[in-house]
């Protein structure tokens, strides 16, 4: 009986409220436009037995060098897909995620409900990036390599963790580097506090143990498909300016979209309870907290990092509340009816929250990506180079290759300025668009139907509309139609000749 009631303890309940109720804001129907291509390469390298180093998926890429920085993460996520399909990886991620702010929830004090409302704040402004996506293993991994390198000021071996999880990380994602940069901004961070105090012999030590794997982990980089390439990687792709101008995660937030006031909300709030706390902020949280800011405001990318650094510093100046926690000795079985209650309705939301979501996964599909256009050009390939949108390229790698390959897609650092600039002008019908037409011989075109290319298309001589629905149209070149005389025609579609 006292174990069920330390079991059903207030605290516990509420922590049980809170990451259940976590599990259920990540239980996400998919719609990300990268994994598509994602799982095509993960297939890919399934079959092959080899990760791609030259693009397969692209025409206007095929054979140039490509950095498959995923592939790790694309082998599991295809292998979860054929195995549980899109139920699996909605449910797999979501725990991913939960786990993430578990992890940080270990570093925001011993005060459970100061701790568990703040790593709610956390997840109100990191929620626009969720999702199935390889950028959600980065963050368990950058929440879990936190939680190494703060806790091993009081036990140095924990920091030996880091090696096997720098092998592992540098096959999932790029976002490997932000563990090493952690880790060199702690090393600096001490460094810098050893101009404030003397050092004692155990601090020494951590000092001299953390350079030491800090320098292991960089000889990991290496162990992965790309080599010494990986190195140079990271850094290329944040100072990208194409990157920075095409995707919108890479550009810095807007703070006039209400998706950033959480972002906005957590910087305030640490500014506002730093200056009323009698509690020093470490020069080492200081550098991390202002590197990770200035990342933050960079990039809507890296305000997961901001996030995941300011939330404990802010939670351990919030006070503890309440001042004393009850015993659960003295909670009643009538209390502990009412928590397990509590507890199993909370359960029930989620599981059948979880399985409309799953339910939906379909209908999301085709709210989101050109579902029926694709179906009809399976049907009905083209002969001729397609022109596709950008964000629909992942899905098109997924649905048509091999016998289709796409103009471009969402590996925007593989695809160069020049490129994305002929995109972007023929995309929105401008300037000399039908060069970009010309040259690559493209007779087919695959795009939203209110796109200026579209709209376009459809007066210019020469261009008839194939297929069209609600959401997508397909226009083809009329000198070379590949329609047969009776096309198959996916339901509720318009075919035209």
């Amino acid at each position: 009986m006292t174990a069920m009631k330390r079991l059903l303890s207030t605290s516990r309940v509420f922590l049980a409220i809170l990451f259940l109720g976590l599990f259920a804001m990540a239980a996400r129907n998919v719609a990300d436009p990268d994994v598509w291509w994602h799982l095509r390469t993960g297939e890919y390298i399934a079959a092959h037995k080899n990760v791609p180093r030259t693009d397969p998926f692209s025409y206007t890429r095929a054979g140039q060098p490509w950095v498959a920085h995923e592939w790790l993460t694309e082998v599991f996520l295809h292998q979860i897909y054929r195995i549980v399909g899109w139920g699996g990886l909605i449910v797999i991620f979501a725990a991913i995620l939960s786990a993430t702010f578990f992890l940080l929830y270990l570093r925001c004090g011993p005060a459970p409900y100061v701790a568990g409302l703040s790593t709610l704040v956390a997840a109100w402004a990191t929620a626009p990036v969720w999702g199935v996506r390889p950028q959600v293993l980065s963050l368990l991994l950058t929440s879990l390599w936190l939680l190494l390198l703060e806790r091993s000021e009081r036990n140095s071996k924990l920091l030996w963790w880091t090696i096997p999880l720098t092998l592992l990380w540098v096959n999932l994602h790029a976002g490997f580097a932000v563990g090493l940069a952690l880790s060199a901004l702690f090393l600096a961070g001490e460094w810098v506090e050893r101009a404030f105090r003397s050092f004692s012999p155990e601090q020494d030590r951590h000092f001299r143990t953390s350079a030491l794997i800090l320098l292991l982990d960089f000889l990991l980089v290496p162990v992965n498909p790309n080599g010494l390439r990986l190195f140079s990687y990271p850094i290329e792709t944040i100072r990208s300016t194409t990157m920075q101008q095409y995707i919108k995660e890479w550009a810095s937030p807007n703070f006039h979209f209400a998706e950033y006031w959480p972002f906005l909300f957590l910087l305030l709030s640490l500014l506002a309870a730093s200056s009323w706390s009698q509690r020093q902020i470490r020069p080492r949280d200081l550098l991390l907290l202002l590197v990770s800011l200035y990342a933050g405001l960079c990039s809507i990318r890296m305000i997961p990092l901001f996030v995941l650094i300011a939330v404990p510093l802010l939670s351990k100046r919030l006070g503890t509340w309440p001042k004393s926690t009850p015993n659960h000795a003295d909670q009643t079985a009538a209390q502990s009816f009412i928590h397990g209650t509590i507890i199993l309705a909370m359960v029930t939301f989620v599981g059948v929250h979880t399985t409309r979501v799953l339910q939906r996964q379909s209908q999301a599909e085709e709210e989101h990506f050109p579902a029926r256009a694709a179906a009809f050009l399976q049907a009905n390939p083209a002969a001729s180079p397609l022109f596709n949108s950008y964000d629909w390229g992942g899905y098109l790698i997924w649905k048509l290759y091999p016998s289709t390959r796409v103009f471009i897609d969402g590996r925007a650092d593989l695809y160069d300025n020049q490129l994305l600039d002929e995109f972007a002008n023929t995309y929105q019908f401008r300037d000399d668009w039908r060069q970009t037409l010309q040259q690559w011989s493209i007779g087919t075109v695959l795009i939203p139907k209110d796109s200026a290319l579209a709209t376009g298309l459809r007066s210019y001589p020469g261009w008839i509309v194939s297929y069209e629905d609600e959401q997508a149209v397909v226009l083809t070149e009329a000198n070379r139609t590949h329609l047969e005389a009776a096309p198959d025609i996916p339901a509720g579609a318009s075919p035209r000749q």
